[in-house]
């Protein structure tokens, strides 16, 4: 709970700097070209991914470790990273009966779904980042990268909100991922599911990353 508490309002305090430094003339202008790229390393006691997939009828959520990864700073600018999600952390968080809490989570540790035993690893690569005018939920800039999950790499771009301060730096956001583009089929009408079974061929992804900078110490 305390790491918890901690990784949160680290995130807002630098998730906060873009925005602030928004008012100074010196935020206007770009990063040194000739500023060096530093590899911070991502925090996995910090971070966090949360998942949400629907049915009919309902839906289930849960969480995934993020195993490893590191992101790319250049001055003060997030410009790349490589992150790596351990699925075989894969949990569910709303079903109390601890039965029915295992089938959920075999089933979908199974290859039915991701096919955990053959791929432990679900990885995203950043390929760019472009800043985007502040929306309804706060986000600066989207995102674009090759996520593979069970094998299959596909194009995935979402809205995210990004900051780096003090050698410090995070990102959050939701994306919305078509499980079907990494075969992973089970329950879609697509594959000859009956409506009134379909399992719902996007699942969001609510992530919270934190990476830090080599000196600086994790807590």
């Amino acid at each position: 709970m305390k790491n918890l508490l901690f990784s949160l309002l680290l995130a807002a305090t630098v998730l906060s700097a873009p925005a602030q430094a928004a008012k100074g003339p010196a935020a206007r202008k770009p990063a040194s070209a000739t500023a060096a790229v530093e590899t911070y390393k991502v925090q996995p006691q910090l971070s966090s991914l949360g998942w949400t997939g629907k049915k009919i009828g309902g839906q289930h959520s849960g969480t995934i470790n993020l195993k490893d990864g590191t992101v790319l700073v250049k001055g003060s600018q997030i410009v790349g990273g490589t992150f790596v999600a351990d699925m075989t952390s894969l949990k569910n968080t709303d079903l109390t009966d601890a039965d029915y809490n295992a089938k959920l989570v075999g089933h979908l540790k199974s290859d039915d779904f991701f096919g955990v035993e053959k791929n432990p690893t679900a990885t995203f690569v950043i390929t760019s980042i472009k800043a985007l005018k502040g929306d309804a939920a706060g986000n600066n800039a989207t995102i674009t990268g090759n996520l593979t999950i069970k094998g299959k790499t596909n194009p995935l771009s979402f809205p995210a909100k990004v900051g780096v301060k003090n050698g410090v730096a995070a990102a959050s956001g939701t994306a919305s991922i078509d499980r079907t583009k990494y075969n992973v089929t089970f329950g879609s009408t697509l594959f000859g599911t009956a409506a009134d079974k379909a399992v719902d061929d996007n699942f969001t992804l609510t992530f919270n990353v934190i990476a830090k900078a080599n000196g600086v110490a994790a807590r």
